[in-house]
């Protein structure tokens, strides 16, 4: 689902590109940097988030995305020798400690199956953080449409091989639910075209960890949408996790860059 999803958005941003006659001259060096960033983001991040999904809710696992900006922070200060501030030191002592509060609740982790869910999640979380740092510097196309474009089209591809490989059941689109066509037609539309687009476009305008203030919305969205559509457990403990944890995210967005 992954692969149709990034295909299908990757052919309609390429189709866009033509008509708005964007350049798709592109080096030898812009298409690696392409394709790894894909890796990072898309291949990787994604791919294998969306897998670890069978063994752990969806709001769980929108929280655990959320410590995205601790993540880039600590490569930022591992790579760029940022020192850290006053608040980001705040914000990481908070983010570690919702994210204890999370993890250590016995009614989530159910199997050893969620706790490998938990763990690939995380470093799909690194993935999608070392990208973040990795595009802002890179070489890339001008046009974002083209770049995002191949990115997915990269992404849809290679996903396309590893399900193969894998052997997983590929059904039909025409014969999926009513319900699961709206899902997906979001996640291009919404979460593909429009996002990721303007995803790769601040990361060239703003700094990695500014572009990581998505994970102030996404986490609290879908915990309450996990609860209310999909009936997953809402925990008291969930709910002061995501506080603490959020408010650390804060803390690290919002200091003053130096």
């Amino acid at each position: 689902m992954a692969s149709i999803r990034f295909l299908v958005a990757g052919i309609l941003m390429i189709i866009m590109a033509l008509i708005l006659k964007h350049s798709f001259t592109i080096s030898k060096k812009q298409m690696l940097n392409s394709a790894i960033a894909s890796f990072f983001f898309l291949i990787y991040g994604n791919g294998v988030f969306v897998w670890a999904l069978k063994f752990v809710d969806s709001g769980f696992g929108a929280l655990i995305a959320s410590t995205q900006p601790l993540f880039v922070l600590f490569l930022l200060r591992i790579i760029d020798r940022k020192p850290f501030q006053k608040k980001s030191i705040i914000g990481v002592v908070l983010g570690m400690s919702g994210m204890y509060l999370l993890v250590s609740q016995k009614e989530l982790v159910t199997s050893e199956d969620t706790l490998l869910g938990i763990f690939m999640m995380l470093t799909c979380v690194l993935s999608w953080s070392y990208g973040s740092v990795f595009v802002s510097k890179a070489d890339l196309p001008k046009s974002f449409l083209v770049t995002t474009g191949y990115q997915m089209l990269v992404a849809g591809t290679c996903l396309f091989f590893m399900s193969l490989g894998f052997n997983e059941t590929w059904i039909s689109p025409v014969n999926w639910s009513f319900e699961v066509k709206i899902a997906m037609s979001l996640l291009v539309v919404f979460g593909g075209i429009i996002a990721f687009t303007a995803f790769n476009y601040l990361l060239k305008k703003v700094s990695p960890e500014k572009v990581s203030t998505s994970a102030y919305v996404n986490p609290v969205i879908a915990l309450f949408m996990g609860w209310y559509f999909l009936n997953e457990k809402l925990s008291v403990q969930s709910i002061i996790a995501s506080a603490v944890l959020l408010t650390g995210v804060y803390f690290i967005t919002t200091r003053k860059r130096k």
